[in-house]
């Protein structure tokens, strides 16, 4: 087994995503008609043999402990070690709102962290859609031999994320905060790996400081007053973190194109999930799927074009849906019009009801919700 734990964040509630994160945070969001996004991670860690991981949590992980289970299907349910879910052990401070920043959720189980017996973590989102090929990021690591490594991707999205650009030497030099779109330096997908010791470090600082903001404050005390060394390994594929219903639903729209299937899913890195054992999906005499995905244990007797569509949704005869997200259990009655609709679990559209959003403007509707 290797010498390196995995930490990844699952305490988000991301508000931009609004009614998706009302009873979840935003590293169960279903996505892509099977998986939920902390998959990535989980599977990432896995495939790169890191077996014991620890989960940080705060609030609404109910949907996400029942996702994860005993974890076996991440190869990680052990006597020893393996996944291990981890809210604030009980500290009242933690207790009465959201974690101000990543520090403080670190420093929130950081009896946990000094625990490890390992001597590297990998830090890795949950709300994030990539397949990171961690064994080539430790390679690197130890070849560069710097206490810590930057996971960054090649574009930069739209939206606001933190930026490093590269001495002469090809280490970090500085951060460029809260930038959008291209700019100079290289776009953090903010995983990291991390010499524990120096990440304990900047634990004790940012505790004895008062600071809570992982890039804002610990990133820069690290590479401005304590001289720390960084490397940064450039993940090719495809990468989104989702922290807003536009980002959810582009990301779930990018996943109808093959290539960014390929690149999600290579068969030398598989994405596990949990498994439900189900029928295979019923398409009626009249039906018609073009450019979709469809889970199992589904009946479409009607006609469906670019939907990702989860288990066990039923659309009726005559009903005809474009560019929406149906998540598990939704039914869509006979001859229903929808286009650009993302429906949570379990919600009913009556027949002949009409719902229309855009593709810049997805019309979303709740859990058990009734149109």
């Amino acid at each position: 087994m290797r010498d390196y734990h995995g930490i990844i964040f699952a305490y988000h509630d991301e508000p931009a995503l609004r009614d998706l994160t009302a009873n979840r945070t935003a590293a169960s969001l279903p996505f892509c008609s099977r998986y939920r996004l902390i998959d990535f991670a989980l599977s990432s860690m896995r495939n790169a043999g890191i077996l014991d991981v620890g989960v940080i949590m705060q609030r609404d992980y109910q949907s996400l402990l029942d996702h994860i289970g005993s974890s076996k299907a991440w190869d990680m349910s052990r006597k020893s070690g393996g996944l291990r879910m981890l809210p604030p052990f009980g500290l009242p401070q933690y207790h009465t709102g959201n974690y101000n920043g990543t520090m403080e959720a670190l420093n929130a189980v950081s009896t946990y962290i000094r625990r490890i017996p390992q001597k590297h973590v990998v830090l890795l989102l949950g709300n994030m859609a990539a397949n990171i090929d961690l064994d080539a990021v430790i390679r690197q690591h130890e070849k560069a031999g710097t206490d810590a490594t930057a996971i960054c991707s090649e574009g930069g999205p739209e939206s606001s994320h933190n930026r490093y650009i590269l001495g002469e030497d090809g280490l970090v030099k500085y951060i460029d905060l809260f930038r959008t779109g291209n700019w100079q330096g290289i776009p953090s997908l903010e995983g990291y790996v991390f010499n524990k010791d120096k990440l304990l470090e900047l634990m004790d600082v940012c505790q004895a400081r008062g600071l809570y903001r992982f890039h804002q404050d610990a990133m820069t005390f690290f590479l401005y007053e304590a001289g720390g060394k960084m490397d940064v390994y450039i993940h090719k594929g495809y990468a989104r973190i989702i922290r807003s219903v536009d980002e959810y639903y582009e990301a779930s729209r990018d996943v109808l194109t093959p290539d960014v299937r390929r690149e999600l899913f290579p068969a030398d890195r598989p994405v596990r999930t949990k498994i439900h054992e189900h029928v295979s999906t019923y398409y009626g005499e009249h039906a018609a799927s073009r450019n979709s995905l469809v889970g199992d244990n589904c009946i479409i007797e009607g006609e469906i074009e670019d939907c990702i569509i989860f288990s066990g949704c039923k659309v009726g005869p005559g009903a005809k849906l474009r560019g929406c997200i149906l998540m598990r259990n939704c039914v869509v009655e006979a001859k229903a019009r929808l286009n650009f609709v993302i429906a949570d679990k379990n919600t009913r559209f009556s027949a002949n009801s009409v719902l229309v959003g855009s593709p810049k403007l997805p019309t979303v509707v709740p859990k058990d919700g009734r149109i």
